[in-house]
């Protein structure tokens, strides 16, 4: 039974098709772990705060430890009228589609974001089983780009990169090195350093010259994450791709919104962007960027 699963995964459209749906389900997952992770972390920091500092006050009723909230419970509702999700609806995309957008109980829009995730991320499981193809480093690959999205989305909700992600992708990059998945185990652990550090370094110079903190410690994880798989020859493409890509987006915004308050932004979406882009093409670019200026 076993042998002929793997026969079937190894024809490449019942992979792809298989992927497909895989992803789907996985985007709804992530859409549990971006709301979730959050939450659970600040609850999480504010006990560890008042266990530590001993002061004599209620935590509010939902933060109290003897009521559980983690990623699988509680189930999932309603955020106006609280009523329980149906198993049918939650389904990937189509449970947004068949209800319409609406809760089926209260009326109320459901954000179209929940099956905008859930798709994106279902289209790039398929582009990453069409290009791998059926083995080992498919996996590793999914779960990096499954952890990129759920990283992205985090970021731009709450400007936090959280180290219950960072870490688990840093660790695959040199784990999949050992095994000759990637680059060699010596390149990885160098890549890995060279992002951390090139990142730190431009936070520490921006700190002394401006007495503020130009990004967060999650930006060096993630850089590291990078360095792992692809060594530190693609480093300055990643900082200088997701630099370009964050300079244009930032503009867009601050002309859209008719102001020009300079706001916090999160980086770390450009930097998965970008990364993930390098992981692809960025042979390519490298060979394109050196043959133009050769010229």
């Amino acid at each position: 039974m076993l042998d002929n699963v793997v026969l079937l995964l190894q024809e490449p459209q019942f992979l792809c098709g298989f992927i497909f749906v895989v992803g789907a389900v996985v985007g709804s997952f992530l859409n549990v772990v971006i709301y979730r992770l959050p939450v659970m972390l600040n609850r999480e920091w504010k006990q560890e705060c008042h266990a530590y500092l001993q002061e004599d006050y209620q935590l509010p009723e939902l933060e109290k430890p003897s009521q559980p909230f983690n990623l699988i419970v509680p189930v999932s509702t309603c955020p106006k009228c609280q009523s329980e999700i149906k198993p049918w609806h939650n389904l990937p995309i189509v449970g947004w589609l068949m209800l319409k957008g609406k809760c089926a109980n209260c009326k109320s829009s459901i954000s179209p974001r929940y099956p905008i995730i859930e798709a994106i991320t279902a289209i790039m499981s398929l582009f990453v089983a069409a290009r791998l193809g059926f083995g080992l480093e498919l996996v590793v690959m999914l779960l990096l780009t499954w952890g990129l999205i759920a990283l992205t989305w985090i970021d731009i909700d709450t400007m936090l990169l959280p180290d219950q992600l960072t870490l688990p992708l840093l660790w695959l990059g040199l784990l999949a090195s050992t095994a000759g998945l990637t680059i060699s185990p010596t390149e990885a652990i160098i890549g890995a350093a060279i992002g951390y550090l090139s990142l730190w370094s431009v936070y520490w110079l921006f700190k002394l010259l401006t007495g503020k903190e130009g990004m967060g410690y999650g930006d060096f994880k993630l850089l590291a994450v990078f360095g792992a798989f692809l060594g530190w020859k693609y480093i300055l493409l990643i900082i200088l791709l997701s630099s370009f890509v964050g300079a244009i987006i930032g503009s867009i915004l601050i002309y859209a919104k008719h102001d020009g308050e300079s706001k916090p932004f999160p980086f770390g979406p450009y930097i998965a962007i970008a990364g993930w882009i390098a992981i692809f093409w960025g042979e390519q670019i490298l060979t394109w960027y050196m043959g133009f200026f050769a010229n």
